[in-house]
């Protein structure tokens, strides 16, 4: 088994960026500097995936926290839609709104995908974890949702207790 290729954004600062949130008001990165983030890109609100990982992670919001750490999650819907999935699935995270795809395209998480022998664009799931300076300390590409929270907070811890 080969060893997982490095994320070429692992050490970097993370892109800045402001993007408005379920409520429409913006949320700038580095408004976020001293906490840690845990910075996720998902495909679309709704579907069965996309909720289950809302879902999760907003179970683990406390055990973030404790972390000191806050989570986003970001696609290109609208504030609009955000605003109606986050409230039928009660969620408790901040929700951003990329419509433009400028932060999918910094981050390089919108790709060209193959559904059902169609190529599309679409998000790529993954997750990022900023650190506290604004560096990505870890990248996870191609998420698979079960599980997938309690990975981020275990590295998270890791690299905490690390200092």
């Amino acid at each position: 088994m080969s060893a997982k290729k490095p994320d070429p954004m692992v050490g970097t600062p993370a892109p800045a960026f402001c993007l408005p949130d379920a409520n429409g008001d913006e949320v700038c990165l580095e408004s976020l500097r001293g906490q840690w983030v845990v910075l996720y890109f998902y495909p679309r609100d709704n579907t069965p995936g996309c909720t289950l990982e809302a879902q999760l992670f907003t179970a683990a919001l406390d055990a973030f926290a404790a972390l000191d750490a806050t989570v986003i999650g970001v696609s290109s819907d609208s504030v609009a839609s955000h605003a109606r999935f986050a409230e039928k699935h009660a969620l408790r995270h901040r929700l951003l709104s990329d419509e433009n795809r400028e932060v999918l395209t910094l981050f390089s998480v919108w790709k060209e995908k193959k559904l059902y022998g169609k190529v599309m664009m679409g998000i790529e799931r993954s997750t990022f974890l900023i650190d506290p300076e604004g560096v990505v300390r870890e990248a996870w590409r191609k998420v698979r949702v079960a599980g997938h929270p309690d990975a981020v907070r275990e590295v998270l811890e890791a690299l905490r207790a690390a200092g």
